[in-house]
Protein backbone atom coordinates (compact mmCIF):
# COMPACT_ATOMS: atom_id res chain seq x y z
CA UNK A 1 0.00 0.00 0.00
CA UNK A 2 2.84 1.87 0.73
CA UNK A 3 4.44 1.70 -2.32
CA UNK A 4 1.22 2.85 -4.15
CA UNK A 5 1.21 5.96 -2.86
CA UNK A 6 4.51 6.82 -3.36
CA UNK A 7 3.95 5.79 -7.14
CA UNK A 8 0.51 8.02 -7.30
CA UNK A 9 2.34 11.00 -5.62
CA UNK A 10 5.28 10.64 -8.02
CA UNK A 11 2.72 10.05 -11.42
CA UNK A 12 0.73 13.53 -9.64
CA UNK A 13 4.12 15.02 -9.74
CA UNK A 14 5.01 13.85 -12.95
CA UNK A 15 1.32 15.00 -14.43
CA UNK A 16 1.47 18.65 -12.40
CA UNK A 17 4.92 19.75 -13.82
CA UNK A 18 3.91 21.57 -16.75
CA UNK A 19 6.14 23.78 -17.19
CA UNK A 20 10.45 23.65 -16.36
CA UNK A 21 10.86 20.07 -17.18
CA UNK A 22 14.47 20.72 -18.22
CA UNK A 23 17.28 19.65 -16.25
CA UNK A 24 18.39 22.31 -15.34
CA UNK A 25 15.47 24.15 -14.75
CA UNK A 26 14.68 21.05 -11.63
CA UNK A 27 17.87 21.26 -10.01
CA UNK A 28 18.00 25.16 -9.73
CA UNK A 29 14.14 25.08 -8.67
CA UNK A 30 15.20 22.04 -6.06
CA UNK A 31 18.28 24.21 -4.90
CA UNK A 32 15.84 26.98 -4.54
CA UNK A 33 13.42 25.29 -2.41
CA UNK A 34 16.43 23.44 -0.30
CA UNK A 35 17.81 27.41 0.84
CA UNK A 36 13.83 28.32 1.34
CA UNK A 37 13.60 25.25 4.17
CA UNK A 38 16.87 26.29 5.37
CA UNK A 39 15.91 29.99 5.52
CA UNK A 40 12.20 29.18 7.22
CA UNK A 41 13.93 27.37 9.85
CA UNK A 42 16.36 30.19 10.47
CA UNK A 43 13.28 32.49 10.44
CA UNK A 44 11.68 30.09 13.30
CA UNK A 45 15.09 30.66 15.31
CA UNK A 46 15.60 34.61 14.32
CA UNK A 47 12.26 36.27 13.97
CA UNK A 48 9.73 34.00 15.80
CA UNK A 49 12.38 32.16 18.52
CA UNK A 50 10.14 29.22 19.17
CA UNK A 51 13.61 27.27 18.71
CA UNK A 52 16.79 28.09 19.68
CA UNK A 53 20.36 26.80 18.56
CA UNK A 54 22.46 26.34 21.43
CA UNK A 55 25.54 25.07 19.80
CA UNK A 56 28.26 23.60 21.80
CA UNK A 57 31.79 22.23 20.51
CA UNK A 58 31.00 18.22 20.93
CA UNK A 59 33.77 15.76 20.60
CA UNK A 60 34.58 13.13 22.65
CA UNK A 61 37.55 13.37 24.55
CA UNK A 62 38.30 9.56 23.82
CA UNK A 63 36.38 7.55 20.82
CA UNK A 64 36.77 4.53 22.87
CA UNK A 65 34.17 6.01 25.39
CA UNK A 66 31.91 7.03 23.20
CA UNK A 67 28.34 5.03 24.10
CA UNK A 68 26.58 3.67 20.65
CA UNK A 69 24.03 1.68 22.99
CA UNK A 70 22.98 5.43 24.51
CA UNK A 71 19.32 6.49 23.28
CA UNK A 72 19.62 9.24 20.59
CA UNK A 73 17.75 11.00 22.40
CA UNK A 74 20.75 11.64 24.64
CA UNK A 75 22.96 13.15 22.06
CA UNK A 76 23.47 16.84 21.19
CA UNK A 77 20.89 18.20 18.26
CA UNK A 78 21.62 22.15 19.35
CA UNK A 79 17.76 22.34 19.15
CA UNK A 80 15.82 23.78 22.20
CA UNK A 81 12.21 24.37 22.30
CA UNK A 82 9.35 23.23 19.83
CA UNK A 83 8.27 24.94 16.53
CA UNK A 84 5.42 26.83 16.92
CA UNK A 85 2.12 26.21 14.97
CA UNK A 86 2.90 28.97 12.19
CA UNK A 87 6.66 27.63 11.71
CA UNK A 88 5.13 24.24 11.83
CA UNK A 89 3.15 25.05 8.91
CA UNK A 90 5.93 27.05 6.90
CA UNK A 91 8.58 24.67 7.06
CA UNK A 92 6.37 21.60 6.29
CA UNK A 93 5.03 23.50 3.15
CA UNK A 94 8.50 23.98 2.54
CA UNK A 95 9.44 20.67 2.88
CA UNK A 96 6.72 19.75 0.49
CA UNK A 97 7.74 22.13 -2.43
CA UNK A 98 11.21 20.56 -1.80
CA UNK A 99 10.08 16.71 -2.32
CA UNK A 100 8.22 18.13 -5.68
CA UNK A 101 11.53 18.84 -7.13
CA UNK A 102 13.25 15.62 -5.50
CA UNK A 103 10.21 14.16 -7.22
CA UNK A 104 10.54 15.21 -10.37
CA UNK A 105 14.26 14.83 -10.64
CA UNK A 106 13.13 11.81 -10.11
CA UNK A 107 10.73 11.36 -12.78
CA UNK A 108 12.93 12.65 -15.32
CA UNK A 109 16.63 10.75 -14.21
CA UNK A 110 13.70 7.64 -14.67
CA UNK A 111 14.22 6.65 -10.86
CA UNK A 112 11.83 5.42 -8.79
CA UNK A 113 11.31 7.62 -5.40
CA UNK A 114 9.76 4.92 -3.36
CA UNK A 115 12.63 2.28 -4.36
CA UNK A 116 15.43 5.15 -3.59
CA UNK A 117 13.41 5.00 0.18
CA UNK A 118 13.86 1.35 0.09
CA UNK A 119 17.09 1.12 -0.29
CA UNK A 120 18.29 4.00 2.13
CA UNK A 121 15.84 2.17 4.64
CA UNK A 122 17.18 -1.07 4.61
CA UNK A 123 20.62 0.36 4.23
CA UNK A 124 19.42 2.24 7.70
CA UNK A 125 18.43 -0.56 9.22
CA UNK A 126 20.93 -3.36 8.62
CA UNK A 127 24.00 -1.05 9.92
CA UNK A 128 21.70 0.64 12.20
CA UNK A 129 23.68 2.82 14.24
CA UNK A 130 27.03 2.32 12.54
CA UNK A 131 26.09 3.88 9.43
CA UNK A 132 26.81 7.09 11.45
CA UNK A 133 26.66 10.04 8.41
Amino acid sequence: MKDCIFDNFQNSVDESLLRHRSILDIITKLQESEARVNRAVAKSITNCGCINVEAKQYTPTNIENLDLDTPTSSHIDHVQGALCENCRDVIERELGNNLFYITSLCNLLDLNLYDILLKEYNKISTLGKYTMR
